[in-house]
């Protein structure tokens, strides 16, 4: 069994609100080093079999089509 990790964003032109509320508590926090954040979504995708190059172009499609909305977001994958 094989897991791969699939990681979602707003593409950088998108506004993303709740990344700029988190980056407005990093500094009320006392954390003023921290100058921006954007949020996303984490998927972990576990796989019956070996996380090969078909299985990863596979998980690519899915990412593409289920998990990410390819107009407001990118996504990138790896093995975990």
């Amino acid at each position: 069994m094989a897991r791969v990790v699939v990681d979602v964003v707003l593409k950088p032109e998108i506004h993303d609100p709740q990344g700029e509320a988190i980056a407005s508590a990093c500094q009320r926090l006392g954390f003023g080093q921290v100058t921006g954040v954007r949020q996303g979504k984490r998927f972990e995708v576990e796989l019956s079999g070996p996380a090969d190059e078909d299985a990863l172009a596979r998980v690519a499609e899915l990412a593409g089509e289920l998990l990410a909305n390819p107009v407001l977001e990118n996504f990138s994958l790896r093995p975990a």
